[in-house]
């Protein structure tokens, strides 16, 4: 794992980079585009995702958003990163590694979002194959688990596209837009199939460090 108790403060941040993409941890500066963007997809969005705290795009709900994912990482609960653009760093989504579990598991649970403009693009699947050596070879998973309703065909395209398998379905799995809904359960092996060059084209690059929440 990343040793984010000392990293996050002191060293270089790790920045994965991808096919068009690259991937970081969630910084205070991202605000002013992440509420943007969350606004302008707030639509798009919101037939997938819980329902949003009604001060959920303010900088203090960012700011506590921000120092509960320093928590999660220094405690290898989870990884969130934000998903940019590489040829101008524009702000595309969001992807996070959650609910990790180790012992004789070694797993954890992939979740991701986009935002409207730049859905349908092919910028999530860059991000997730991206993520996936790093996964994999990094945080020493062997089994990344995924989750969609089955009215969300892209996103059933994206995770098959990404090599992820048909595992079952759970009925009202998860409470999306207020609504107990069902969902198809996928998962990815660590040995389901060598990971392709097309994703180990990227790598991860060093940036200055920043605190999290200044």
């Amino acid at each position: 794992m990343w040793p984010l108790s000392s990293v996050l403060m002191v060293e270089p941040l790790p920045v994965i980079e991808g096919n068009g993409v690259y991937l970081r941890v969630p910084q205070m500066k991202d605000f002013g585009p992440w509420r943007d963007l969350r606004e302008q997809s707030r639509a798009f969005l919101t037939p997938w995702e819980p329902l949003w705290p009604e001060d959920d795009l303010s900088r203090g709900a960012f700011r506590r958003r921000l120092r509960r994912y320093t928590r999660d990482m220094v405690t290898d609960e989870a990884y969130p990163l934000f998903v940019f653009r590489s040829v101008d760093h524009v702000l595309l989504g969001g992807l996070t590694l959650s609910n990790v579990r180790r012992g004789v598991c070694q797993a954890a649970s992939l979740g991701y979002w986009m935002g409207a403009p730049h859905a349908g693009k092919g910028y999530m699947k860059a991000a997730v194959n991206a993520l996936l050596p790093v996964a994999y070879d990094t945080l020493h998973l062997r089994r990344i688990e995924a989750a969609c309703m089955p009215s969300n065909e892209p996103s059933i395209h994206l995770l098959e596209a990404c090599g992820f398998v048909r595992e079952g379905y759970s009925r009202e799995y998860l409470c999306i837009n207020g609504v107990w809904e069902d969902h198809i359960l996928f998962a990815r092996l660590r040995n389901d199939g060598a990971v392709t060059e097309r994703t180990r084209r990227g790598g991860v690059r060093r940036e200055a460090a920043r605190p999290a929440v200044p």
